[in-house]
């Protein structure tokens, strides 16, 4: 398989698989730095590549100066105006997605192709099972569809001596989105981007991602990924962690684990977590954190943990290694589970 660069990212065999997440909200003219900080936040969460949806050219100049100053390499997202993305190849962007359904013309496609050799971006090909070239809608075999319509456009890219692209083929049907993505990787070199687009809120779309993107990585098939969720940024870059990490091809990072919480509880795990979940993900350690709610599940089911919290009772215990370390008032829990996670 061939590698691709993306800003300072080397993407192919031998290098992590990068987990990207998309913005979800529409690029406006103002004060940059609301954005720059939370950008900073998907970063600390192990996000490496961040798309932008590019409607307009307003919204190119906005998102090129954000490029500009973001601690992600930026990715625009292009379709219908083959000038949105030639706009956007005048600013530091990482890399640019086209959808080969809608974006225009062989011509039109051929100029955004030279001007990003000229500037040293790469493209993503984008195909959505859901918005195919007009001849391969409806086709009995979806999956042949997308990976015909990839074909097309890598054949373009190919004929102009361009190289330096990565495909994507995604439906809202999981099982077209693995056939299609097995399929291509066993007659291509071409690095791919994985995803199961429109999938649905948190947990239904959490169950689609995992069980199409678990399979492919673990197959060795996936270069960078997207948990598409309609949810928050953070959540699909949570979940493309998790999932990450349980096909082996990601870093373990901190692992959570907590219970569900029931009529025995006596410590409130949903707020704790809703609390402390983010940061927690931010640390760059490979620990695990238990956070239960009683003493049925705390330090003895849960003695492998480096660090816990329970409840007992009326009040709460932080322990370690199974032994605790601290009974502490429950008004105390943050104060005093900081303190200790800051002494592993």
């Amino acid at each position: 398989m061939r590698i691709v660069k993306v800003g300072k990212l080397l993407l192919g065999p031998g290098y992590p698989v990068v987990i990207q997440t998309m913005w979800k909200e529409p690029l406006a003219p103002g004060d940059p730095e609301p954005l720059r900080v939370r950008i900073g936040k998907l970063k600390s969460l192990g996000c490496g590549l961040l798309r932008f949806a590019a409607p307009d050219l307003r919204s190119a100049e906005v998102l090129g100066e954000l490029s500009r100053i973001s601690p992600l390499p930026l990715v625009a997202d292009i379709h219908f105006d083959w000038r949105i993305a030639l706009r956007c190849l005048d600013f530091p962007i990482a890399k640019i997605r086209i959808n080969p359904g809608n974006i225009g013309s062989r011509a039109k496609v051929e100029e955004v192709v030279r001007k990003a050799a000229d500037r040293g971006v790469p493209i993503r090909i984008g195909v959505n099972g859901g918005s195919l070239p007009q001849d391969l809608r409806g086709s009995q075999d979806p999956a042949g569809a997308m990976i015909a319509a990839a074909e097309r456009e890598m054949e373009i890219l190919e004929s102009l001596g361009f190289r330096d692209y990565l495909v994507s083929m995604k439906s809202s049907d999981m099982r077209a989105t693995l056939d299609a993505n097995r399929r291509f990787a066993a007659v291509h070199d071409v690095p791919l981007h994985l995803g199961v687009t429109e999938a649905g809120p948190l947990i239904p779309g959490i169950v689609k991602n995992a069980v199409a993107l678990h399979a492919l990585l673990s197959e060795g098939i996936g270069v960078t990924l997207r948990v598409s969720l309609s949810d928050s940024p953070e959540s699909e870059v949570v979940a493309g962690r998790e999932i990450l990490a349980s096909a082996g091809r990601g870093r373990p990072g901190v692992n959570i684990i907590s219970c569900p919480r029931c009529g025995r509880g006596g410590f409130d795990v949903h707020s704790f977590l809703a609390r402390w979940q983010d940061r927690l993900y931010a640390l760059d350690r490979d620990i695990t954190v238990a956070v239960m709610g009683c003493a049925v599940n705390g330090p003895e089911e849960a003695r492998h943990a480096d660090i816990g919290i329970t409840g007992a009772g009326d009040r709460a215990v932080v322990f370690r290694g199974g032994k605790i370390v601290r009974t502490i008032s429950v008004e105390e829990a943050d104060t005093v589970f900081e303190e200790e996670l800051s002494r592993l």
